[in-house]
């Protein structure tokens, strides 16, 4: 059993797509499935769709993009983990590799990168950045 299942399913996007798979699939809950819809709406990964019916069965298909031959993902590092909550105020949430990558935090308006909690004015758990 996986302790860290955000640090899990980021470390399975990077891996899959350094060894150049298309698809990764992953087990299904409600915040891996926000996670990667808004790492689609950014532009990480292409398409992302839930296999199966039953609790017990359900599936994340997440399907990598990649640009010019090479995976869109070049690194990640996660910055809350389930020993180490780390928070952040608005004041306080800062630009990713100097705009070229995003923070992902957790919010009370759901998932957001770093952008859109700075437009809405909302601090929250600092999940991972991505780049």
């Amino acid at each position: 059993m996986v302790g860290d299942t955000i640090g899990d399913f980021i470390i399975r996007l990077k891996n899959a797509g350094v060894v150049g798979k298309s698809t990764v699939s992953l087990p299904y809950s409600k915040l891996r499935h926000a996670v990667a819809d808004k790492l689609a709406e950014v532009g990480y990964v292409a398409s992302v769709t839930t296999k199966g019916k039953q609790a017990q069965e359900k599936t994340l298909e997440v399907t990598l993009r990649y640009e010019n031959g090479s995976h869109r993902i070049s690194g990640v590092k996660r910055i809350s983990k389930p020993g180490r909550r780390l928070y952040v105020k608005v004041a306080d949430i800062y630009p990713v590799k100097f705009g070229k990558g995003h923070m992902i935090l957790s919010t009370p308006a759901g998932i957001l990168t770093n952008e859109e909690a700075k437009e809405k004015k909302m601090g929250g758990e600092q999940l991972f950045i991505i780049w």
